[in-house]
């Protein structure tokens, strides 16, 4: 059924839930499962720092992130590994996050895309935008949305 299932995730306890899922889909239909965690990019340092200073910023900034990752990362290994499930992790910096979805999954030759959504609704769904809409949009591949 399915071969290689990508689920986005930020670390949130509703991300979490649709990694729960999809790994429990990738159990039962044998497939890998490819996590996928964007971080944002480095804005720049504030009040008008550079040099030196904006590179240890930017450092820290990544270093920061990457130590995020790897505990959303290591909790998610243990379940794949208690489950029985093939894993790869992927760690991205970007403010594309749909993009990097999207483009993970073509690279990767996903064929199911599964993740989680706020739900938002009205004004709020509007304004806010939802990254999972924008992966509905976009994307050619099937997308598996838990709420």
């Amino acid at each position: 059924m399915f071969n290689t299932i990508l689920v986005p995730t930020d670390g949130s306890k509703l991300s979490q839930k649709a990694v729960e899922q999809a790994m429990l889909l990738a159990k039962v239909t044998g497939a890998k499962l490819v996590v996928l965690h964007v971080y944002p990019k480095f804005p720049g340092s504030p009040y008008g720092t550079f040099g030196p200073a904006e590179d240890i910023l930017a450092e820290a900034h990544v270093s920061q992130h990457e130590a995020n990752a790897g505990k959303i990362f290591a909790g998610i290994r243990n379940l794949a590994s208690a489950a029985g499930v093939a894993l790869d992790t992927v760690l991205v910096e970007s403010d594309d996050i749909y993009m990097q979805i999207i483009g993970l999954a073509k690279k990767k030759k996903c064929d199911l895309i599964c993740m989680a959504s706020h739900g938002r609704r009205g004004l709020a769904g509007v304004v806010l935008g939802s990254e999972t809409q924008k992966v509905l949009t976009h994307s050619a591949i099937p997308v598996l949305v838990m709420r």
